[in-house]
């Protein structure tokens, strides 16, 4: 349908009806899209602080794990060397548990920042794909 204006000069201006309503449709898939785009960061982010707070948990309990064992090579120490040879096999047991746990520590850090930029990386390119959808 379309409609006749004056134009402020000395002819008449046709508007389009369905091209006005296809520009308001346009803005509003811009703002529906810009939308979504800010609820899909802000789930990127929660889950990014979802795996912050597993990776901190993780290493506060390898922390805990390494005090507990220095814990345990001292009261060896205090015990005195009756048993010289055993002591000197546990306290290399305790070494080498305190390296797995520093290793491992790193590691799940390592992994669980990996699959968050991954997962965060997808969704961008999701979104990517959508806008390129919608545009």
């Amino acid at each position: 349908m379309t409609s006749k204006h004056r134009d402020e000069g000395n002819g008449e201006r046709i508007v389009s009806e369905g091209s006005r309503g296809r520009d308001d449709g346009g803005e509003m898939g811009k703002k529906l899209t810009v939308s979504t785009l800010q609820a899909r960061e802000e789930e990127i982010e929660r889950r990014k602080m979802e795996v912050k707070e597993k990776v901190e948990l993780q290493l506060s309990r390898a922390e805990e794990e390494a005090k507990r064992l220095a814990q345990i090579w001292e009261e060896l120490e205090v015990m005195g060397d009756p048993m010289g040879k055993e002591v000197g096999n546990v306290r290399k047991r305790i070494d080498t548990a305190k390296k797995e746990l520093k290793s491992l520590g790193q590691i799940c850090q390592k992994k669980l920042l990996d699959q968050s930029e991954r997962w965060r990386m997808n969704k961008l390119e999701e979104l990517s794909k959508h806008i390129a959808l919608t545009n």
